[in-house]
């Protein structure tokens, strides 16, 4: 599958925000939103004079984001979105649970991984099972009940030595709990709207695809 290879950091500046996609050096002074805070391109200074943006464009750039936000592509995105629309309740909340449910997501939020991009890694060399059994598959959409943990073998990794330590200082979202002994948490139930900081309006991506 196509993947983008350009620096994510671009994302970041096209957005004008933080997208978090390079985990502790976005909260460091080499964050490129803190150095270049205007879009990429030999237009980008220019680029914050823009005239207003029509109502697509608005949608059109909120569905980009949440896609950068997630590390997801476009195909794979607007089958998310069709998975939403089938489920009970709101359209929007329900896309945004689904993409949180995402393995590779749900290994960034226990602190398993500094950035989803890291986390992604992880899962895709195999050091991640899910319920016992050893999952590569980043997409892999975890249920209420599952337990993701560091695979026995992996913990001798010179990565996971120190884990344990730092994990005892993070905090976890409420919908997962964390036993950083172990390298391992539990889904214990659907993040609620909330609890979930995905910096987008997701009431305007449902508006782009009902177009």
């Amino acid at each position: 599958m196509a993947r983008y290879t350009d620096a994510v950091c671009k994302q970041c500046r096209r957005e004008g925000m933080k997208l978090f996609l390079k985990g502790e050096r976005c909260l460091s002074p080499k964050c490129a939103v803190e150095r270049r805070p205007f879009p990429p391109g030999m237009h980008g200074r220019q680029g914050r004079f823009r005239r207003q943006e029509s109502d697509f464009a608005q949608q059109l750039r909120e569905k980009q984001r949440a896609r950068h936000f997630y590390g997801v592509l476009e195909r794979q995105f607007r089958r998310y979105f069709e998975l939403a629309l089938r489920s009970r309740g709101q359209t929007g909340l329900n896309l945004l649970t689904i993409l949180e449910r995402r393995l590779d997501n749900v290994v960034y939020r226990l602190g398993l991984a500094d950035s989803r991009a890291q986390a992604r890694q992880l899962v895709s060399h195999g050091h991640i099972e899910v319920n016992g059994i050893k999952t590569n598959i980043p997409s892999a959409l975890v249920n209420v009940g599952d337990e993701v943990r560091v695979r026995e073998s992996s913990r001798n990794n010179a990565y996971f030595r120190d884990l344990a330590d730092i994990l005892e200082h993070r905090s976890v979202p409420a919908w997962l709990s964390l036993n950083a002994s172990e390298l391992s948490g539990k889904v214990v139930a659907l993040p609620t709207r909330d609890q979930i900081d995905a910096p987008v309006n997701e009431q305007l991506i449902v508006e782009y695809y009902s177009r």
